[in-house]
């Protein structure tokens, strides 16, 4: 349902996404994790029609976005949850987008229950939301339209355990009754917890994609020794990607690879075993070591570009940018 094929985007002589190939399908949550300028927003405002790309292309059930004639019954989108008008309530928000979608008023109320925002909640201002109301009124955004296809910017931030675990449950039911679901998270436990297959993206480029558990299987070598320094100055010269951890050096080669290193740099290890048992923390630690170039904050990112946006996908990209 979400086919995304060799997508490019540039601003000036920054490439922040580079031939970014991958697809969502039905039935299933896809993860789609980086760490902060990776491109994770850049390509889902492309794939929302919120940013042209330079090249490539990105669908949504066979069309770009912005030529599915009412979008919102196709895809609910939420990017970011502050980008909502303030001074409308809760239930004014959702009735004008069920408006503008052709949806049935009653469906206002209905969401606004499921989504636990109902009673005096519904009645206030948006301006007086905290960031997990606001969190749970961008859902049922992206629900009203009963769209087959969700798209989601790290829809947990905010939330406190219960609501993360209410929206865990959500989303896997949403893939479960056959909807494709595309998620971006921090919380890699959340992630690892709800997903069926995982795309990781780092310096703008797919390292890794599959399903959770093939990545999961093989997610690389965690070392350690008494000389630390030692054992990185010898994994980096022998040319193997390393990330620091707090068991150790995670390194993006076999163990045999990295123990060969190893002992012609005549570094003694204390430990070494493949960390495929290490979750989905050590995978993405191991998998974007080697395209970290330095800290987010010296990178352009869409706060240089373009205000990121959370549309119910009942609005126009050029209206919700304004807007």
């Amino acid at each position: 349902m979400i086919a995304v094929q060799q997508l490019t985007k540039r601003y000036g002589r920054h490439t922040a996404v580079d031939d970014v190939s991958f697809h969502c399908e039905p039935g299933t949550v896809t993860g789609f994790l980086g760490p902060n300028g990776a491109g994770k927003s850049t390509t889902m405002r492309m794939i929302c029609g919120l940013t042209p790309p330079t090249s490539g292309t990105a669908t949504i059930a066979g069309h770009p976005y912005r030529h599915l004639p009412n979008p919102g019954r196709t895809v609910g989108v939420l990017l970011d949850a502050s980008a909502q008008h303030a001074g409308r309530t809760g239930r004014e928000a959702l009735a004008l987008s069920a408006a503008t979608m052709g949806v049935d008023r009653r469906a206002v109320g209905e969401l606004l229950d499921r989504v636990g925002l109902n009673g005096a909640a519904a009645r206030r201002r948006v301006r007086a939301y905290s960031l997990g109301m606001r969190q749970r009124l961008g859902l049922a955004h992206a629900l009203l339209g009963d769209p087959q296809v969700l798209v989601l910017d790290e829809p947990a931030n905010g939330l406190d355990p219960e609501g993360i675990f209410w929206m865990r449950g959500l989303l896997r039911d949403f893939a479960d009754r056959g909807g494709t679901v595309m998620l971006s998270s921090h919380l890699l436990r959340e992630v690892e917890a709800v997903a069926d297959r995982l795309v990781v993206i780092g310096g703008g480029r797919v390292v890794a994609q599959g399903s959770k558990e093939e990545l999961l299987a093989g997610s690389g070598t965690l070392v350690r020794a008494r000389d630390r320094a030692a054992l990185r100055g010898a994994l980096e010269r022998a040319g193997l990607p390393v990330d620091d951890s707090t068991d150790g050096l995670l390194v993006n080669a076999d163990s045999e690879a990295v123990g060969l290193a190893a002992a012609a740099a005549g570094v003694a290890l204390t430990e070494l075993r493949p960390t495929g048992t290490g979750g989905l923390e050590q995978l993405f630690l191991t998998l974007t070591a080697e395209t970290a170039t330095g800290p987010a904050s010296t990178r352009p990112t869409e706060a240089a570009t373009g205000p990121a946006s959370a549309r119910s996908a009942a609005v126009p990209p050029t209206e919700e940018i304004v807007r």
